[in-house]
């Protein structure tokens, strides 16, 4: 059962790929994906499970509450099991259940059905992170190439080749960013619809990230160039007075209080010491304020592994996936500049995430390792402004290929604004 679910994952990803992208862009981005799709296979079979690597330990434990899930469902019959039911799963009962429904299917522990899964996930971000460059104002060669990139991060290929929770929370974050885009250059109800899932979904895999998500879809819909209508205005009032409803009916607390609460056991000195006792541990002088010492642990936040820095065989290996960031951050400054004089408005909705993310993270800053892989969303929604001056790169070489136009154009317009492509 486990290889028909790992098919029936490389079919949907055949599908999405052929739905979402046209002709030879398909394609090319089909091949690439399958590739992607299979080396997580293979990383996961042949490194992560026989232990070539010293790494992990919270995937097996996710597994196990996902057994406890489907033990609790031959008893109670299938439902969506949450961390009030079941406080061993804390925040991660998306990932659970998921996993604990592919388990049922399979009659016991599917490690490769599952990874299947967080595989898929990770394809169809890739593809995601395409629509949403080519909305942002990159060339369809610029967005292939991020696209290849996305789809080979080290960082990123580590953590979906097995039962981790991040490809769930990259997934989910970088599609709540991408509809605060979508939202800017036109609004709609069913985005807003699926936004709100998509933050459901968020608050039960990284609650905290719902609220770095939910400024750039605040920003969406304040700047959007679609008027809003009596009835449409109406119908928004009622969505947001009904989800403010069932978030503060579903817990005990509000969400803002929620928010403070993971925010100060994040910063809380046991927890950062805890943190630090690891093997890639950082501990600064900061007299036990998370906010001092703010500019050496926003360097750390952004630039570590630093290429000098110590320690065990995976944060060497980290190291090749710094790299890689170091010159995304680079060519992300550029297409910065270059948003800023072409479209301020995304450029603020994607430094609205990246920004406040970054210092978060920085108050909680005590193990290069973990720090490594919490960057992962920051990294997808910076590489997105690369993915401008690459486009911008590629006109040089080839003035005929205009932002968000596949046709040709005179060679002088490759100094004209970006024509941001829509998203549907």
């Amino acid at each position: 059962m486990e290889y028909l679910i790992v098919a029936l994952a490389a079919l949907t990803l055949i599908l999405v790929v052929n739905a979402s992208l046209d002709g030879a862009m398909a394609r090319r981005a089909l091949f690439v994906l399958l590739l992607a799709f299979a080396i997580r296979l293979v990383v996961h079979v042949l490194v992560l499970r026989p232990g070539l690597i010293e790494y992990g330990g919270d995937n097996h434990g996710y597994e196990g509450d996902a057994m406890e899930i489907v033990r609790l469902w031959r008893l109670e019959g299938i439902h969506f099991v949450t961390a009030d039911e079941s406080p061993y799963m804390q925040s991660v009962a998306v990932p659970c259940n998921v996993f604990a429904l592919i388990m049922y299917v399979c009659g016991g522990l599917a490690p490769l059905a599952c990874t299947a899964f967080v595989a898929l996930l990770a394809c169809v971000l890739c593809v995601i992170m395409y629509r949403l460059a080519r909305v942002v104002g990159a060339t369809e060669q610029g967005a292939f190439r991020l696209l290849v990139v996305v789809a080979f991060m080290p960082a990123l290929l580590l953590h979906t080749a097995d039962t981790y929770k991040d490809g769930f929370s990259a997934f989910l974050v970088v599609a709540c960013v991408g509809i605060g885009v979508s939202l800017s250059q036109r609004f709609a109800l069913s985005k807003l619809l699926l936004s709100g899932g998509l933050l459901w979904c968020l608050w039960h895999v990284r609650p905290y990230m719902v609220f770095m998500c939910a400024v750039p879809l605040v920003l969406g819909m304040a700047v959007s160039k679609t008027r809003l209508s009596v009835r449409r205005l109406f119908a928004l009032s009622a969505l947001l007075a009904t989800g403010m409803l069932v978030f503060v009916g579903a817990y005990d607390n509000t969400l803002i209080e929620e928010g403070q609460q993971q925010l100060d056991q994040g910063q809380s000195t046991v927890v950062r010491s805890g943190n630090a006792d690891g093997g890639s541990g950082i501990e600064f002088t900061d007299g036990g304020s998370a906010w001092s010492a703010l500019g050496p642990k926003l360097l750390y936040t952004v630039l570590s592994p630093f290429p000098w820095s110590s320690g065990s065989l995976t944060l060497q290996m980290g190291k090749i996936d710094v790299l890689l960031w170091y010159f995304l951050l680079f060519s992300a400054v550029r297409g910065a500049g270059r948003l800023w004089h072409h479209d301020r408005h995304t450029l603020l909705q994607l430094l609205a995430f990246i920004v406040p993310s970054i210092i978060v993270y920085a108050t909680t800053m005590a193990n290069v390792g973990l720090i490594l892989r919490q960057r992962i969303p920051i990294e997808l929604i910076t590489s997105l402004l690369a993915a401008v001056v690459w486009s911008r790169l590629s006109q040089a070489g080839s003035p005929s290929e205009s932002p968000g136009d596949d046709s040709s154009a005179a060679p002088d317009q490759a100094a004209k604004p970006l024509t941001p492509q829509r998203l549907p």
